[in-house]
């Protein structure tokens, strides 16, 4: 399996971790992608016409892309512990994943704010807002942090990296002032040996 990725994308870094706690981590080759909202990678594009990253191109030659549906894949491929079949279980790891992603995906676009679009044209409300979906989210953590101990799956993955993301783009928000449940809770998870070999920068 290929999957085109890179190091500081916190949604490759989302598959990376869950084929880590799977045991496939050996049979991904990692290719190395310049995804970017303007300037496309006609190569990467030529794989996923969103020009997006994460996209894994399994042993079959299928492509798939989103993370969200690689670590699925992943998860079938494996022992699949990381999602539960049915019932409570399993809406409660996706609905932390969706969490997750959101916080992502609001961290992504204000940073897209201020490191690709030029000075001029950025929007700071648009950045304020973007960061309070943030801000809301880890407040929706915290009030759930006793739930996520103990637990490896893909809501937990998702959530460790999104807070890692945070530590990697966001320092000085200093999130765990004011989450110290969730600051406890990831301080054991971010020592797995599957967050620590993707630990970017």
């Amino acid at each position: 399996m290929k999957i085109f990725y890179s190091v500081t994308s916190p949604f490759a870094r989302k598959c990376l971790v869950s084929a880590h706690e799977l045991g496939l981590r050996e049979r991904l080759e990692l290719v190395p992608a310049a995804a970017h909202p303007v300037n496309r990678d006609p190569a990467l594009v030529a794989i996923n016409p969103l020009g997006k990253i994460p996209a894994l191109i399994t042993d079959e030659g299928d492509v798939l892309i989103d993370s969200c549906v690689i670590c699925e894949y992943l998860n079938t491929l494996g022992d699949g512990h990381l999602v539960a079949p049915s019932g409570a279980a399993r809406w409660r790891v996706l609905a932390d994943q969706a969490l997750a992603d959101g916080i992502l995906d609001a961290a992504v676009l204000a940073r897209y704010e201020t490191a690709v679009r030029p000075e001029n044209l950025r929007w700071d409300a648009w950045i304020r807002g973007q960061l309070d979906k943030v801000t809301c989210a880890l407040a929706e953590l915290e009030r759930r942090a006793g739930e996520l101990a103990g637990r490896i799956d893909i809501g937990t993955i998702a959530i460790g990296c999104a807070l890692g993301y945070l530590d990697f783009r966001y320092a000085w928000m200093s999130w765990r002032d004011q989450h110290p449940a969730t600051a406890a809770w990831y301080a054991e998870f971010a020592q797995r040996e599957s967050m620590a070999t993707t630990r970017p920068g």
